[in-house]
């Protein structure tokens, strides 16, 4: 019995994204030894961290059997308000920050209200929230003084500088990485608002009639994700010292990417922030390793894309295996009831 539990702890599927990205480590560093480098491994998720904070907290909308692909048109929304309120109207950076992040929860709020309250599908209200998102981000840039296709710069160096900061050679952002890991998984996986998460997904009418409000649950995970949308907005925007609109628009692809490798059902009902949060990892190091291996960045969509096609349809495949294999039990059951009842 022992041996049994120890075998299906060795061998969830977290483990196989931990080999997986062992592999492309090894596999990468082969290509280019200067990519074993621990300052250049550890920096490369700098230009990955957007996905790798959108996508912990997108693992709560799949699981209730939602979807989100407006998320990345929130972190130019960010960006570009940062800039406006802080340039053209003279807010302090930090204020105008919090305010940018408070802009994000309200958008996830708007379109988590019309999936919850009036039971239009996910993708649909979303997929506006996309273009209404990122057309307001164009209209705020029109407000600033500042031409659109140069953005806003000249930040304070206290702001540029928190996302550049190292402790102990480890880079800011893999520290703020590593606490949002902690806190949504608590979150997820340790309170009672975890568990009603996941029980919408499951069986949502059940959920009801335990007494808990599915439709609040459900919004409140889209105002979770318009939350962390923000916050890889403002950490974007330190990073890069500029703010501009069409931030995160190339985002929609590895986030979902993400979650669905990390092995959240697209169904709903099934998922994990630990499995998400290495997929984040193993997507962003592939990414990051194919452009130092000479891969044009223009062609860095095209493994991702292969990733979510084959996950899905491996998630799909072991789904099957197992109702087959319970099917088969059940009729094997059944045979041996008929043979007892004949002898």
């Amino acid at each position: 019995m022992k041996l049994t539990k120890i075998k299906k702890k060795l061998w969830r599927w977290e483990t196989s994204l931990v080999v997986l990205l062992l592999l492309e480590i090894v596999v990468f560093g082969a290509l280019n030894p200067r990519f074993l480098k621990p300052r250049v491994l550890l920096g490369s998720i700098n230009d990955f961290m957007s996905i790798c904070v959108i996508a912990l907290f997108v693992t709560f909308v799949l699981i209730t059997g939602g979807m989100d692909i407006q998320a990345g048109s929130i972190v130019g929304l960010t960006s570009i308000s940062i800039g406006l309120l802080w340039q053209d109207f003279g807010m302090n950076i930090w204020a105008a920050a919090l305010l940018s992040l408070i802009i994000g929860a309200l958008c996830g709020a708007l379109s988590g209200f019309f999936v919850a309250y009036t039971d239009v599908q996910p993708m649909v209200v979303t997929l506006g929230g996309s273009f209404l998102y990122s057309g307001l981000a164009i209209a705020v840039t029109n407000l600033s003084a500042t031409e659109s296709y140069k953005g806003i710069s000249g930040f304070p160096s206290y702001f540029t500088g928190f996302s550049k900061f190292r402790l102990l050679g480890v880079p800011s952002q893999v520290l703020i990485f590593l606490a949002l890991i902690v806190l949504s998984y608590l979150l997820l996986h340790k309170t009672k608002y975890g568990r009603s998460v996941f029980l919408c997904g499951v069986n949502r009418n059940a959920a009801e009639y335990s007494g808990i409000n599915t439709r609040l649950v459900m919004m409140s995970t889209y105002v979770l994700s318009g939350i962390s949308a923000s916050l890889a907005g403002i950490i974007l925007t330190s990073y890069l010292g500029t703010a501009k609109a069409d931030f995160g628009k190339e985002l929609t692809l590895p986030i979902i990417t993400a979650v669905v490798l990390g092995g959240t059902s697209n169904l709903g009902g099934r998922g994990g922030v630990i499995g998400t949060a290495l997929a984040a990892l193993v997507i962003g190091i592939m990414r990051f390793g194919l452009s130092m291996a000479g891969l044009n960045t223009q062609y860095l969509d095209i493994p991702v894309g292969l990733l979510l096609i084959v996950a899905v349809a491996f998630r799909g495949l072991t789904g099957r295996s197992k109702w087959l294999g319970s099917l088969l039990q059940k009729l094997r059951e059944r045979g041996k009831n008929k043979s007892k009842v004949s002898a």
